[in-house]
């Protein structure tokens, strides 16, 4: 009781913590200036999808539906359709990004390198229905990002 009463009567805790204020101000800081400054992600580091094209610019994926079968999340949703030719294509390929838990299964389960996962990792969603990317959003990061795709194929 009498402890107490001192500890209290000379404000140890709040000694305590300016005594660790202080010593922590003069050190180097860790923040960084996000914009302006990145943080190095990892080589595994796996963001945004992207649906693929051949150099013809015919699409990759075949519509087998491994990557929907395989995805731990159910995220992504496949509707296929048989063209003339015989061979199967996509006519709906859904990608749910708040369900995504972005493991790697559906790049590692496509047998054509179809879809994979960039390293774009800054993206929001303003609207309702923003986190479902179709599959010409998917196309269209496929295109802009498929120079860096093919660098980081043949680096790794």
């Amino acid at each position: 009781m009498i402890i107490k009463f001192i500890k209290s009567l000379f404000l140890i805790e709040l000694l305590k913590g300016l005594k660790l204020t202080f010593s922590n101000m003069f050190k180097n800081k860790i923040t960084i200036d996000y914009p302006n400054q990145k943080t190095p992600t990892s080589n595994r580091f796996r963001g945004l999808h992207a649906l693929r094209k051949y150099p013809n610019g015919e699409e990759r994926c075949i519509g087998c539906k491994l990557c929907e079968a395989v995805c731990p999340a159910l995220a992504i949703t496949i509707d296929t359709e048989e063209r003339n030719d015989g061979t199967r294509r996509t006519t709906r390929y859904d990608i749910d990004l708040f369900k995504c838990i972005y493991c790697g299964f559906c790049e590692e389960a496509c047998p054509v390198d179809a879809i994979v996962e960039t390293k774009i990792y800054e993206y929001h969603f303003e609207k309702k229905g923003e986190n479902i990317i179709d599959k010409a959003t998917l196309l269209k990061i496929g295109d802009q990002m498929e120079s860096q795709l093919i660098n980081e194929k043949y680096n790794n």
